[in-house]
């Protein structure tokens, strides 16, 4: 029997009211999960020997998914929510999946009528006849890999339960009663450290959707949603990736407050610079660095109290055994894969590619991996995650590729940190520099046109740089890399659009968190600002020199798409409930009184370029949002067709503006004209990013649970 069943069986009986599991609205004792568990297993028996996709957003549900199928001799395999549809294609393939479970919701997404096990609220659906029979329990770990082609790892119970064992005995000096999850489940990391080791300790777990922990799709984060929940939550023990630390460092040195709670922060899944962790110590925040990798079940180093050394990634737990080759190559051997699917089974140690040493004390310390290193043209060998580790330590810049291979100047692709222009990424890069040898130190910068991320073939599940698709992206076959204006644009707004996209009503909609206030008050702001959208174009026109007569050719057919558009929400408005003559009466909020003025301005005083800062903005973040969010709004409230014209049009009609926009910004060559629109598209992504953050919004039930609290104390 399952080591981690036993365990549940045990602490149902001897810890049966502890909390086991919880929610926002759900609490579960240990008697609760073990029965629970049990009847999912025993309704799951019939599927015994299949290959099972395990899917979903984290929630309970997936949760007794998991612990149930332990029981079972299947072949699971968890979906990560950031895979694309390619991806997932390729895992269903690979694994021979026949058969897919979930949360009831999550379920839609892969079959129209799933069967539903309703004490639950989960859902099977089989998808095709079996193509394999399992004959014992083993988990399928895709990991995205450096080529963003999903690889997968069979890993045997024993495995996953021995490395649980593992990190619960580093852990047990330290008394941790509470574990947030922050990290995906279906990643291995927080399956294995995040619920299994838990389970060991007697530790409750608070689960939470990643939009709630402040994830938006693959590469955005609002910081502001994380430390809500760490707040209210105010759990002993969670664990972060790299990036992850520094949103919360940096919040912490802005001012949030430190989290005094916390006990032990695990932080893993890339190389972490030494200056960050002096930074989060610094501030009281007790992180300890490991290290691991899906082939080895997950943690295999990790600092620990009374046993940390900043810069290493701690010693090897007890289920492993670690040594280094000649060539400095990490070798682990003990507790290890199967094997790879589709390969034959593994035998020996596995050889992780990561170079690095171990010192005399027994920590283990990693320098980069070994298929990464590069020599420059006067034939110095540099490890670019330790160069990377350096940029990134500094809060303006959030992602750096560094590239050098047979150059005679080292290339870093960046991504600048929300809040931070590039003048903040150039001086950051100097300092870093200063801490650099001079062979290792970067002297030509770009721009990346956009986070990297799974979704876009960059990056991995845990944030490692995908490098030969972020080199084939950016370089040519001279070295050097081409950017369109457009592209420049898109670059050198990034962190603007970030924290527009960051506002919390993006989180609160799809999550249902919103009341028809919130939508009249968007419609009304809609208003204030597209009743200037007509005039604004007349006026840029009417100050444009001759030689933009192109420009101005094509303002008039933008002109005679736009024309109107105001009385389509004052319809809107009105198919609300609300009055017309009320909205054109009163005055717009002060960020869109603003970004009204700026633009009048800049065309005025400036240059009339900058009116194209504006089109970026709105029909760009149209294009993305208005139709998809539209529909989840008319669906929680129940509002008719007619209350929708003004997004649902609007969604449709600026993909069409959007391509011309493109089209047009790449033919602008003046520098000036160039700066103009981009110092007007940052400023309207922020102003407009200040409205949506006044939009009111529902709270959640333990937002209001701790209101109610704090007004009975009072």
């Amino acid at each position: 029997m399952s080591l981690l069943l036993e365990q549940l069986a045990w602490l149902a009986e001897q810890r049966s009211d502890g909390v086991a599991l919880r929610d926002q609205d759900t609490q579960l004792n240990w008697r609760q999960v073990a029965d629970q568990v049990q009847q999912l297993q025993t309704q799951l028996q019939k599927y015994a020997g299949a290959a099972i996709a395990l899917v979903g957003d984290n929630c309970l549900q997936w949760v007794m998914c998991d612990l149930a199928l332990m029981g079972l001799p299947v072949r699971v395999v968890p979906i990560p929510t950031f895979f694309t549809s390619e991806q997932i294609d390729h895992v269903f393939e690979q694994a021979d999946v026949d058969l897919v479970i979930g949360d009831a919701s999550a379920l839609q997404s892969y079959c129209d009528a799933p069967d539903i096990i309703h004490e639950c609220d989960i859902g099977v659906s089989e998808l095709a006849a079996p193509r394999v029979v399992v004959n014992q329990y083993e988990k399928v770990t895709f990991t995205s890999g450096s080529t963003g082609t999903p690889k997968g790892v069979r890993l045997s119970l024993e495995v996953l339960e021995h490395t649980a064992v593992a990190i619960a005995d580093a852990m047990a000096d330290v008394q941790v009663s509470s574990h947030l999850g922050v990290l995906p489940y279906a990643t291995l990391l927080e399956n294995v450290a995040g619920i299994y080791a838990p389970i060991l300790q007697q530790v409750t777990v608070h689960v939470r959707a990643l939009a709630q922990m402040g994830f938006n799709g693959a590469n955005q984060f609002n910081v502001f949603a994380f430390m809500q929940q760490v707040q209210m939550v105010q759990p002993d023990a969670c664990i972060l990736v790299p990036q992850l630390l520094m949103a919360l460092v940096l919040a912490c040195e802005k001012g949030f407050p430190v989290p005094s709670h916390f006990k032990f922060i695990a932080v893993g899944g890339g190389k972490v610079s030494t200056d960050l962790l002096q930074r989060a110590v610094a501030l009281n925040i007790p992180v300890f660095e490991g290290y691991g990798l899906s082939e080895c079940g997950s943690v295999v180093c990790l600092n620990q109290p009374g046993a940390n050394r900043p810069g290493s990634v701690g010693k090897p737990l007890s289920q492993v055994r670690a040594e280094f080759s000649d060539e400095g190559e990490l070798l682990v051997y003990g507790n290890t894969m199967l094997g790879y699917l589709g390969e034959a089974n593994s035998d020996g140690p596995i050889a992780t590619g990561d170079l690095g040493w171990m010192d005399e004390d027994g920590f283990v310390h990693i320098s980069g991996r070994k298929k990464n290193m590069f020599i420059t043209a006067y034939g110095r060998n540099v490890n670019p995650e330790w160069v990377e580790a350096e940029l990134t330590a500094h809060p303006a810049i959030s992602q750096a590729a560094v590239f050098g291979e047979a150059m005679a100047e080292n290339v870093a692709i960046i991504t600048p940190r929300m809040g931070f222009d590039w003048q903040a990424v150039e001086a950051a890069v100097a300092e870093a520099n200063q801490r650099l040898p001079e062979y290792a130190r970067v002297s030509r910068l770009t721009q990346s046109h956009e986070p990297f991320s799974v979704s876009n073939g960059m990056a991995t599940a845990n944030g490692r740089n995908c490098r030969n698709a972020i080199e084939q992206h950016y370089f040519n076959l001279q070295g050097a890399t081409s950017m369109s204006f457009f592209e420049q644009l898109t670059a050198q707004t990034a962190a603007a659009r970030e924290y527009l996209l960051s506002a919390p009503v993006i989180q609160a909609v799809p999550q249902g968190r919103f009341r028809l206030a919130g939508y009249q008050y968007f419609l009304e702001q809609a208003y204030h600002h597209v009743k200037h959208t007509v005039p604004l174009m007349m006026a840029c026109g009417g100050r444009l020199p001759e030689d933009k007569e192109w420009v101005r050719e094509a303002l008039a057919e933008y002109i005679e798409d736009e024309y109107g558009h105001q009385e389509w929400i004052l319809n809107d408005i009105e198919a609300c409930g609300g009055d017309k003559d009320t909205v054109r009466k009163a005055q717009p909020s002060t960020a869109i009184e603003l970004m009204v003025a700026f633009l009048y301005d800049q065309i005025q005083r400036q240059n009339p370029m900058a009116f194209f800062g504006m089109v970026m903005v709105l029909e760009g973040t149209s294009i993305k949002l208005a139709t998809q969010m539209g529909k989840i709004v008319q669906q929680k409230l129940d509002l008719p067709n007619q209350a929708f014209s003004y997004l649902y049009s609007h969604g449709e009609l600026d993909v069409d503006h959007f391509d011309f926009f493109c089209n047009l910004m790449d033919k602008v060559t003046d520098p000036k004209d160039q700066q103009a629109i981009v110092h007007s598209a940052n400023m309207v992504y922020r102003l407009y990013g200040d409205m949506l953050r006044c939009i009111p919004l529902e709270q959640v039930q333990e937002e209001k649970s701790q209101q109610e609290s704090s007004h009975e104390a009072a």
